[in-house]
């Protein structure tokens, strides 16, 4: 192997070796399932199968855009913009010898089958396209005339040719396509504010905040029936003593009596705020209080574990300025388990993923660092105290009712000692009864007031910050765009590798790539497409007279820019087997064995990948991934290389011959 910067000789021993099959760290996974750009109903008109090609075919997706394409023409959809894009699509990563005899046929027949008429830029294009084809069986032609119509051609269709025609293109045709090609290339890698806006596809589309309902209040029916009959009963009661005094003439009696009865309400109201606040923040101190016992731990890979990994990972994040991590991380290990038992509760039952909530997850614990910041994550303790007043107020009214109660009850014991007797004894009684009766009823109605108000107050947050996150996420790039920024790039490590080997088009007799994950990589897909990457391996295969130059690239997908250079030569005679390991759907291996032994082996699709969402079809997503990943064109043009080696050139260039003539 090879260091960047280093030279290797043509046809240095086979023994030099890249060693790229390492695990892939993937740190998210998205699915768009809210977008769907490459399927179509069965029984679709020709139009929309036409339109979910020409899609395919935009997405890099050649081997399934050219079905559909075909299908649509068959059933008699056709013109100048159909034509020319069913051309593209039968030419789009594949060479010339690798198209099937049908396909040719259709190909030269394609603007009569579709009834091309001259007068518009897709007629241009498909003229340009036919003269191309030309050009390239006929070779040893001035391609001046050609590239000057080629250069007046307007875009799209002049951006799609250079695009799809990369590997079909030879001759003394092939540099001057492919100088145009890159300048491009260059000048649109980053284009459509790309670095800002690649992040923003592998996020999927937020799911709506979800308010937690408050528990009801739990008032059992006894508590309502103890309620009303002991306040009957009280009523009754004091109503009696009342009697009493007025039948006795006992005025003074009579208004301390009013006035104890008046300090009585005073004592409840005051008793009543006193103990609401003293609960409530009793009940927020045992919230956010840390476990005091080791909590069982959900089971790994389901929703719940998902939940608790996420709030981990944004509480590790987010640490408060100035504070030490572990002082933050204990102090609100309460609140974080408060705050996942909330989400997981909430959204356990709505079958979503965890990174469709990943931002509330983000929002609710930068609020609780903000109020750390602030100094009000604690304020409730404040907000909830009593006032002294209202403990003072309450006091003077209990000790009202004492001091009075005692008095009136000594002036009604002379006056009716025993009917006094038995309605003090009843108003003690039915008072107690009816105090806790209804403490617990009103308490309990408060408790789910303020529940309401505080979910409704978070609710208003978090819907805030959905609406905010969504807002961020509204120019997220289509997958079409992605597409044409990884073909950019890989336009851009072709002309690398041209550089250090000093090689120009021409001197390529084929090239490859295959794109895999790159690591720690992040992945998202649209419905029924191929997974893109935040970070790519690019493996490239050049194929010159003098043997085989392989390189791979690390692509920082989000900035365009490639890293970590590795360089491997070998001859064609030392290519021994190559051979695809797929024993799911959702694997793929690619090995390269060296006649020495040494093997060249990558993953090309991981384990786990395939997860389908509803009308996908099983193997779908990794078919259309090892196609926009150039799989199929490299696994040609390697496994030709095993199996004839140099003399494959020769063969290639025989088949191709037969191929024009027929």
């Amino acid at each position: 192997m090879t260091e960047p910067g280093s030279t290797t000789e043509p046809g240095a021993a086979e023994g030099n070796y890249a060693g790229d099959f390492a695990h892939v760290g993937v740190q998210a996974t998205t699915v768009h399932g809210d977008v769907n750009y490459y399927s179509s109903p069965v029984d679709a008109s020709p139009k929309v199968k036409f339109a979910t090609g020409v899609r395919l075919l935009e997405g890099g997706m050649p081997g399934k855009a050219r079905q559909l394409i075909h299908e649509a023409v068959v059933d008699g959809h056709t013109g100048n913009k159909v034509c020319f894009h069913w051309q593209l699509a039968l030419l789009s990563g594949r060479t010339w010898h690798e198209m099937p005899h049908e396909d040719i046929m259709r190909l030269r027949q394609a603007p009569t089958i579709c009834r091309v008429t001259a007068g518009d830029s897709w007629a241009d294009g498909v003229e340009i396209v036919h003269r191309l084809l030309n050009s390239v069986q006929q070779g040893n032609t001035d391609p001046g005339p050609l590239l000057k119509d080629f250069d007046e051609l307007y875009d799209p269709q002049r951006a799609m040719i250079l695009r799809h025609l990369e590997l079909f293109l030879d001759g003394p045709l092939k540099n001057q396509m492919w100088h145009r090609a890159l300048q491009d290339a260059r000048r649109d890698q980053m284009d459509g504010d790309r670095a800002d806006r690649v992040w923003k596809f592998f996020h999927p589309e937020p799911a709506n905040p979800r308010q937690q309902e408050p528990r009801p209040p739990n008032i059992p029916v006894g508590t309502w029936v103890r309620a009303v009959v002991a306040t009957v009963v009280l009523a009754v009661v004091l109503l009696h003593i009342g009697y009493l005094l007025v039948r006795g003439l006992q005025v003074y009696a009579l208004a301390v009596y009013l006035l104890s009865i008046a300090g009585g309400c005073l004592a409840a109201r005051g008793g009543l705020e006193w103990r609401f606040r003293t609960e409530r923040c009793r009940a927020k101190d045992q919230e956010y209080a840390a476990p005091r016992t080791r909590t069982a731990q959900p089971p790994p890979g389901g929703f719940a574990n998902k939940v608790d990994q996420s709030f981990r990972r944004y509480f590790g994040r987010y640490v408060p300025r100035q504070t030490d991590r572990a002082t933050w991380l204990a102090e609100t290990a309460g609140i974080r388990k408060s705050l996942r038992d909330e989400i997981v509760e909430v959204y356990r039952e709505q079958r979503i993923g965890v990174e469709r909530i990943s931002w509330l997850i983000r929002y609710r614990v930068s609020e609780v660092r903000k109020q750390w910041e602030n100094g009000t994550l604690f304020a409730y303790r404040y907000e909830l105290a009593t006032p002294l007043s209202t403990k003072i107020l309450t006091l003077i009214g209990l000790a009202i009712t004492v001091f009075g109660g005692s008095q009136v009850m000594e002036s009604a014991m002379r006056l009716a000692p025993l009917s006094a007797a038995r309605s003090t004894a009843l108003a003690l009684a039915a008072g107690v009864i009816t105090a806790l009766a209804w403490q617990h009823i009103i308490l309990e109605y408060r408790r789910y007031a303020a529940d309401k108000a505080e979910a409704t107050r978070t609710q208003e947050g978090c819907q805030a910050a959905y609406e905010r996150w969504k807002q961020k996420l509204a120019d997220k790039p289509t997958d079409l765009e992605m597409a044409a920024w990884l073909d950019r790039d890989r336009k851009v490590l072709l002309n690398e590798a041209l550089r250090h080997y000093g090689l120009s088009m021409s001197d390529i007799i084929a090239h490859a790539f295959i794109e895999t994950p790159g690591p720690r990589t992040k992945r998202a897909r649209v419905q029924n497409g191929p997974w893109r990457y935040s970070r790519y391996r690019l493996f490239l295969f050049l194929l010159t007279s003098d043997g085989i130059r392989q390189l791979s690239s690390e692509l920082d997908f989000e900035r365009g820019t490639l890293h970590g250079w590795n360089r491997v030569n070998y001859r064609y005679e030392a290519v021994a087997a190559v051979r695809v390991h797929q024993p799911n759907d959702d694997e793929c291996r690619f090995e390269l064995t060296l006649v020495n032994g040494e093997q060249i082996k990558f993953n090309v699709l991981t384990p786990g990948q395939e997860e389908l969402q509803m009308n996908e079809a099983h193997g779908a997503v990794s078919e259309v991934t090892l196609d926009a990943a150039g799989f199929h064109h490299t696994l040609h043009v390697m496994e030709g290389i095993a199996a004839e080696g140099k003399q494959w050139i020769k063969q290639e260039r025989r088949r191709q011959s037969k191929q024009n003539v027929a």
